[in-house]
């Protein structure tokens, strides 16, 4: 990789708070990075052991599930997205679950006034387990049981709580007593854990332990015991105790939903930026802002205008409200909506957008969606009042091997909004929240339809081969994030830790993608690292300034792994952030 000096001055003063807190981690061999330290560990104990890519992934997702259970769920959600060398191809796994056939925009309208209550109703089908199975019994190489032996171990045996952990769960306390199932694990002895105090939730580890157990039992080989797993959950005891649930508690998730649930292998979307084709999953998540926005960038020297300065800051910020207003008009589920994405991806659609960015004055509110000749959506939701924090759920994952195989993920739904289900440690999907009860929405609630999911991992290829995989947690922060992460490298040269160390903005000038859907127009959330001139001169352009701490888990939590070609070296990079770690050899 080349050096930059923006990292390496010829005199130490040049970089007093550059040079990051935390080494890049290199390898020759392998690599993990996740949003947990426990799943890094684990995803690498699994490529030390002879795993795959995809195995060690897996295994790291799985632990994701119960060191960071208050935002990652084994019943929620798994968008997976894999380069397999062998075939020299990227595809994507839907991890994401479809609404029961018994919901609709009437019911929510008649029965809850167009609000997406907390708890049973906002269910979707779990997509999660299906998508690890898949990922296990079409790309991986080893069972179940032995990728979920550790997360098995931790759920039963506890773990010392990390203290973002503790504060999340602290701060959603008042969430967790609605429920006696969710009180009984996250409120242990009747309050919150504190930092550093073992965890333990044992109804998860024998959830996990049953289904290695059904794995070990079944007939046949590898693939056989895989499916198991499968109908374990979806057709077996696990089905029939959340669907108990369901109905005795007026939920709508039946047998039928779960039993005809699959996910799908489906092709990533892809753009060109500068040598790089940047992938994306599809526009049933939001993973494609990523990719619009990149287009509308492209076409500034970002080098000159200096990194985080005001008309850098100013550039990216109207370029994300342009690609997210196109999100709130035009992504949905494209197996049931007419997503015009061939479109919104194309450079000559990016060049007309982009002369909305004027150098002077921003957007004050969420900028008009491009004119593409379908119906739009006939509201949008009333401004929210005062800044608001966002959703900061989901976790990430991203591994590669020695075979030149890359996984990343995006595990999560949170357990603080859905009612755990007694005696199974699992709070089934809440993706429910990211729909909409207006009929003329592209992400409306229907019966079989994927809401548009926040979770996106993505990869950037050069040559067609890996150059960066990342991903972020954070609702609607996640493509804003990474899109600041990816050309921290690609135009500024930053090492990988210092890229995704360096301090961050955030626009909310757009409806929120979880439900009631609130707005913050024109509003621009800096940390505390950026200059205070930098933000005072935002300020004059309209933007809404609000200031956030120097490093705040309200700007995300990158991970990464980055791939120098020509020496054979892994780069591996865990946000500060958060609980993140990289390990690599």
């Amino acid at each position: 990789m080349a050096t930059s000096s923006y990292l390496y001055g010829p005199h130490e003063e040049e970089i007093q708070g550059i040079w990051p807190y935390r080494p890049t981690v290199r390898g020759t061999r392998h690599a993990s990075a996740a949003g947990h330290y426990l799943a890094a560990q684990a995803g690498f104990a699994i490529l030390e052991g002879g795993g795959n890519a995809v195995d060690a992934g897996v295994g790291a997702g799985l632990v994701e599930t119960v060191v960071e259970s208050d935002q990652v769920n084994f019943a929620g959600v798994a968008p997976i997205m894999i380069y397999l060398a062998d075939r020299g191809e990227v595809v994507t796994i839907s991890g994401v679950g479809t609404w029961p056939k018994a919901a609709s925009c009437e019911f929510f309208q008649q029965a809850h006034g167009g609000a997406i209550p907390e708890g049973l109703l906002r269910t979707v089908v779990p997509a999660a387990p299906a998508a690890w199975v898949k990922a296990l019994r079409e790309f991986g190489t080893m069972t179940f049981g032995e990728v979920a032996r550790t997360a098995i171990r931790l759920a039963r045996d506890g773990f010392p709580i990390h203290p973002y952990t503790a504060a999340e769960i602290r701060r959603h306390e008042a969430f967790y007593r609605r429920w006696p199932a969710n009180a009984a694990i996250y409120l242990p002895g009747g309050a919150p854990p504190e930092p550093g105090d073992l965890f333990v939730q044992a109804d998860l580890g024998r959830t996990l332990q049953y289904l290695a157990d059904v794995e070990a039992a079944a007939r046949g080989g590898r693939q056989e015991g895989l499916q198991a797993v499968h109908d374990a959950f979806y057709c077996g005891e696990i089905a029939e105790k959340i669907v108990a649930y369901h109905r005795d508690h007026g939920g709508l998730l039946t047998g039928e939903d779960l039993a005809e649930f699959q996910v799908a292998i489906e092709p990533p979307e892809r753009v060109r930026f500068g040598d790089k084709e940047i992938c994306s999953c599809g526009f049933w998540s939001q993973g494609p802002v990523l990719l619009q926005a990149l287009n509308l960038v492209s076409g500034f020297d970002l080098s000159a205008l200096g990194h985080n300065s005001v008309a850098y800051i100013h550039t990216l910020a109207e370029a994300l409200k342009l690609a997210l207003a196109d999100r709130h008009f035009y992504y949905g589920d494209p197996r049931m909506v007419e997503v015009p994405g061939e479109q919104l991806l194309s450079e000559e659609y990016a060049r007309q957008r982009r002369a909305m960015i004027r150098e002077s004055q921003a957007w004050p509110e969420m900028p008009p969606p491009g004119e593409l000749g379908r119906h739009l959506p006939a509201a949008i939701p009333a401004p929210g009042e005062g800044s608001g924090v966002g959703e900061l759920d989901t976790s990430f994952v991203c591994t590669a091997d020695r075979y030149g195989n890359v996984f990343a993920v995006s595990p999560s739904d949170p357990s603080y909004d859905m009612e755990v289900v007694p005696g199974t440690g699992l709070a089934p999907s809440s993706r429910g929240s990211q729909s909409w009860t207006d009929p003329a929405h592209p992400s409306s609630v229907a019966p079989g339809k994927r809401p548009r999911l926040t979770p996106n991992p993505a990869m950037a290829l050069r040559d067609g081969k890996p150059w960066m995989a990342f991903g972020t947690p954070g609702g609607d922060i996640q493509p804003q994030a990474m899109l600041q992460v990816l050309l921290n490298v690609a135009i500024f040269g930053m090492e990988l830790q210092a890229a995704v160390e360096a301090p961050r903005f955030v626009t909310r000038s757009h409806p929120d993608s979880f439900s009631p859907h609130r707005a913050f127009p024109g509003q621009l959330n800096l940390e505390g690292r950026i200059a205070r001139e930098v933000g005072e001169a935002l300020a004059a352009k309209g933007h809404d300034v609000q200031w956030l701490p120097g490093r705040t888990a309200r700007t995300g939590g990158v991970c990464a792994i980055l791939f120098d070609q020509d020496a054979g070296i892994f780069h591996a990079a865990a946000d500060f952030r958060r609980a993140g770690y990289a390990l690599a050899w």
